[in-house]
């Protein structure tokens, strides 16, 4: 059951923002103020590689704490970006910091929060540390509830596992054609049996 620290924020003055899709919510290497909680959308960690190629460290959707790890750090460590329009609660993070001590309960709550983030994050680079297209996006859907990526999804999953549009493209196709195959196959095995004489 996914843990929520939104109850234990409401003490907390906040502020509300307002991001269109493709817009930065904070860049690497921009100094930690503000804590965000991700109130609609998703938001995209991102870490840009030396190809040009995009990986998603960490997808924040409604009732998330974006880049929770960076409330122990001065500086961010990867870049946020509003996947489709968003809104979130901004929150200092020296008041953040300051309800921690104060508060045994939340302590503890954001404790189990914490680990919860952990192991997706262990999941995620279990996935990246898989070398073939063909295990990363077993691995993927396995994580997923067994569930096909939807067609729209593609590129994001693509980024989400560490692999190239084209490579998770060529990959679901080889797949939709062993499908074809299998099922092709298949029919061609009972309209064989269905002729020979004797069966109806």
């Amino acid at each position: 059951m996914p843990i929520s620290i939104a109850p234990f924020l409401r003490g907390l003055r906040a502020r509300q923002q307002h991001f269109e899709s493709g817009r930065s919510l904070f860049r690497r290497g921009d100094p930690v103020i503000d804590m965000h909680f991700v109130l609609t959308g998703a938001v995209h960690l991102v870490r840009y590689q030396d190809d040009g190629s995009v990986l998603i460290l960490q997808r924040a959707g409604s009732g998330s704490l974006l880049a929770e790890a960076s409330l122990y750090s001065g500086t961010y460590h990867c870049d946020a970006v509003a996947f489709g329009a968003i809104d979130t609660c901004v929150y200092a993070k020296a008041a953040f910091r300051k309800l921690l001590t104060k508060s045994p309960e939340f302590s503890h709550v954001w404790a189990n929060y914490l680990a919860q983030e952990l192991r997706s994050a262990r999941l995620r680079s279990e996935i990246l540390s898989l070398r073939t297209v063909s295990e990363r996006l077993d691995a993927w859907i396995a994580w997923n509830g067994g569930s096909f990526p939807a067609k729209g999804e593609w590129k994001l999953v693509a980024s989400q596992i560490g692999v190239s549009p084209e490579a998770l493209y060529r990959e679901i196709a080889k797949r939709r054609e062993a499908v074809r195959r299998t099922n092709a196959r298949s029919s061609s095995f009972r309209g064989a049996r269905k002729r020979e004489p004797g069966i109806h």
